[in-house]
């Protein structure tokens, strides 16, 4: 009944019905009093055998690959193939106890889909606010330490191993460097990465003030 009104189970945190929690699996009679209570991440207990609980994982649909590449340049793993089917989606989000962001309402509906988030906002910026405060991702970030286009986490390497694939200028300027080994990308802390750590922390921090 409750997804007949048109909400996914997955926004769904807590039932009661006749002053006692209940299940969204009850029975309904004549006359009960059923009051819903939305899903936060209080939900979750970060210290439980829940295999959703501790840092998310996520899983993004084909109309959020900038939100995929911003999660995980927050250092969420996050996996996005615009070639997914919502079938497929659902089935990977299950076997890998991961979250489910989508724009599509009846995706969440399925009822393999533990755990999704409908992202309401347009602009990625502002998708990443969203996914922030939903989940309350601020303890739990680890920026610029993941591929923002294959997901892997980055690998420290040492410098003289890398040599003849840098430029001059930044063999001179930089002494930190890693190495994604899905692209075999090297990757250093230059202005680029400066630019994404301060973006970072004006998203976060716009995602906490509100």
């Amino acid at each position: 009944m409750v997804e007949a009104l048109g909400v996914p189970h997955t926004e769904v945190g807590l039932v009661v019905v006749n002053g006692a929690a209940s299940t969204l699996d009850a029975a309904i009679g004549d006359g009960d009093r059923i009051d819903v209570f939305p899903w936060g991440p209080a939900c979750l207990a970060p210290n439980s055998n829940d295999p959703y609980a501790g840092t998310p994982r996520f899983v993004a649909d084909s109309h959020l690959g900038a939100l995929a590449r911003l999660l995980r340049m927050t250092g969420f793993d996050t996996l996005y193939d615009n070639c997914y089917d919502d079938a497929e989606l659902a089935a990977l989000a299950c076997r890998e106890h991961r979250i489910v962001l989508t724009r599509d309402r009846e995706l969440l509906k399925r009822r393999v889909v533990r755990l999704g988030c409908h992202v309401d906002a347009i602009e990625p910026r502002e998708q990443l606010v969203e996914v922030h405060r939903r989940f309350d991702l601020r303890g739990r970030m680890r920026p610029l330490s993941r591929c923002l286009g294959c997901n892997v986490t980055f690998r420290r390497v040492d410098k003289r191993d890398v040599l003849d694939r840098l430029p001059e200028r930044v063999i001179a300027r930089h002494d930190a460097f890693f190495v994604c080994d899905a692209c075999e990308r090297i990757f250093w802390e230059g202005t680029h990465w400066v630019n994404m750590r301060q973006l970072i922390d004006r998203l976060v921090g716009s995602a906490h003030e509100k």
